[in-house]
């Protein structure tokens, strides 16, 4: 019986901390449905991309981007577009399970592989089927190969032990069993080709199944992405640690900390827009001074010559507008003569 063996370090409990911290925050926040739209949608491209990308797609997010908002992309190979749609409707697969408490079972491992491997290569892939060879895992910036992974006679016999494992009542944080679950599937590497993605993809559902959905905002390949050879570092650090995930896990909740630490800063940013928004359509501005609100969301000070600039008027102009801003109690007044700038109101002790 597969039995994992970590330490719960205070890394990965700080970590913890922090992601239970968004969590709420994100169940919590009355966000409008547009501004979660817009996020999920930019999250999912997102992963799709970064998913695929560490695989050796050679998209760019721009090409991403547009491949999947249904737009002609020339250029690319057909083998990445299809990939990478192949990924995005993996994705959408997996959010059917959200909140669902069904088992995990092989059978919806190798059903999530068919979606991620179809008419990529020329079928050889044998989607939803255990391989029967003996295959590799290779660094994909390198081409080196980094694993052997196990015998494929034994393949069935250790998909079966890890699905039990998943099937068991057990007393750690959801986020761990995610992290768990995604090496100990790239450790068996079950299937010819496509068993990283689908690793991150049984990550993601074993959260959704959970209530750890976190709105579906984040990206965790991205943060893979970024670093390919931390990535890589991290999974090699179990089987050079005698098969101790510590190191692991804890590289994996940094990486889903620091995700949602950016979406919590995202959201508690959209709700300040809200509010500043809401209060400045009591007032008839003008557009030069609606255009310095969002200015002053985005980069919290402004002073009358960047107010001139990117309104493009004279010095008189702005003088009169930010005093007018000030007087309705929108933008607060600070510093002296030259050293004069202004800040929103909502936001003070922010400078």
């Amino acid at each position: 019986m597969f039995k994992p063996k970590f330490i719960i370090t205070n890394k990965i409990n700080n970590a913890l901390i922090e992601i239970e911290r968004a969590r709420g925050f994100l169940d919590a926040a009355k966000l409008k449905e547009k501004w979660f739209n817009e996020m999920q949608s930019k999250a999912l491209i997102l992963e799709a991309h970064h998913s695929t990308h560490i695989e050796g797609t050679q998209l760019t997010l721009s090409q991403a981007k547009k491949i999947l908002k249904g737009n002609n992309v020339k250029g690319v190979r057909k083998v990445d577009r299809q990939e990478l749609l192949n990924y995005k409707q993996a994705m959408d697969f997996v959010a059917a399970y959200l909140g669902k408490k069904s088992e995990i079972t092989g059978e919806l491992i190798k059903e999530i592989h068919k979606i991620l491997v179809k008419k990529v290569r020329g079928g050889v892939l044998e989607p939803g089927k255990y391989r029967k060879v003996q295959n590799y895992v290779v660094n994909s910036l390198t081409s080196e190969i980094i694993y052997t992974p196990p015998p494929a006679s034994q393949v069935a016999k250790l998909m079966k032990d890890f699905v039990n494992w998943l099937k068991q009542k057990l007393d750690i944080s959801t986020v761990l069993i995610s992290g768990i679950s995604q090496y100990k599937f790239v450790d068996i590497h079950p299937f010819l080709d496509g068993n990283g993605r689908t690793a991150r993809l049984l990550c993601t559902l074993v959260l959704y199944q959970n209530d750890y959905d976190f709105k579906r905002l984040f990206s965790i390949s991205e943060y893979y992405d970024k670093n390919r050879r931390a990535y890589y570092d991290a999974i090699q650090s179990v089987r050079q640690n005698n098969m101790d995930m510590t190191y692991w896990l804890e590289y994996f909740t940094e990486g889903l900390k620091r995700q949602l630490i950016e979406v919590k800063t995202k959201g508690e940013k959209a709700i300040k827009n809200e509010i500043v928004f809401e209060k400045a359509k009591k007032f008839k501005l003008n557009l030069r001074q609606k255009k310095v609100i969002e200015f002053l969301i985005e980069h919290k000070r402004i002073d009358n010559s960047i107010y001139q600039k990117i309104c493009n008027i004279i010095k008189r102009t702005a003088t009169r507008d930010l005093a007018q801003l000030v007087n309705l109690g929108l933008l607060e007044k600070h510093g002296e003569k030259k050293g004069t700038y202004y800040i929103l109101k909502l936001f003070k002790g922010h400078k």
